[in-house]
């Protein structure tokens, strides 16, 4: 696949954002991989050529970060987190679940059916959400609390093309349509679905209800201490 004049324009635009253009480099390999499926030589040679760096200098970036894909990528990526929490919890269970149920293996992508989407399934590190345990994450949106028939449930719906709506965040989008806001170019989804969820905001109700604020506690501590000396 050759990339548009409008990639390349979009490429610039990127790049322009930053004092320093090579800071881009991030969201631009985005872009390709909204454009391409993934990141291919052609997109880190154009990423290079805007950046006036040398492509060793974009692969190797492509090859540190996992979120970047050498392989093309289903229509839904869906990544199940086996840290020790979530594998405790059940997310080992989950992720053999659907890789029986979806018939594929770890990094791998579902076959193009007629009237069906396609899925790349991954078993993913610690996605910080350990107090919804076990998570999966569709896209980089989360779906908290899965069990392996509510995962199924998930894949499914995403197969036949049903809406769904991720748990803390907005209906879910292609893989490519999110790799394009990851590039800095919103869907204008960013309002939906709630912020945070219950489990986040205990902290923050006890603090509250007992009048504790951000250094609060020890700089009291600290002066009664003091005065004490």
């Amino acid at each position: 696949m050759t990339l548009d004049t409008k990639t390349w324009d979009e490429l610039r635009e990127i790049a322009a954002r930053y004092p320093e253009a090579r800071s881009g480099l991030l969201p631009m390999l985005h872009l390709v991989q909204s454009v391409e499926g993934r990141v291919t030589p052609e997109g880190i040679e154009a990423c290079a050529e805007v950046l006036g760096i040398s492509a060793a200098e974009v692969n190797g970036v492509a090859t540190f970060y996992t979120m970047y894909k050498r392989k093309p990528v289903g229509d839904y990526h869906v990544g199940v987190c086996t840290n020790t929490l979530c594998a405790v919890m059940g997310g080992d269970l989950i992720f053999e679940r659907l890789k029986d149920h979806l018939d594929v293996g770890n990094d791998e992508t579902t076959p193009e059916e007629e009237g069906r989407r396609s899925i790349t399934l991954e078993h993913i590190e610690c996605n910080a959400a350990c107090d919804y345990a076990p998570v999966m994450m569709v896209n980089w949106e989360f779906m908290d609390n899965q069990t392996p028939e509510s995962a199924v449930q998930v894949v499914d719906d995403l197969r036949a093309g049903n809406e769904v709506h991720s748990t803390r965040g907005p209906r879910l989008c292609t893989w490519r349509e999110a790799e394009r806001v990851l590039a800095g170019f919103p869907d204008d989804r960013a309002d939906e679905g709630p912020a945070a969820g219950e489990p986040s905001l205990v902290g923050l109700k006890i603090a509250r209800e007992r009048g504790w604020t951000a250094g609060g506690t020890y700089g009291s501590r600290a002066s009664d201490e003091g005065e004490s000396k």
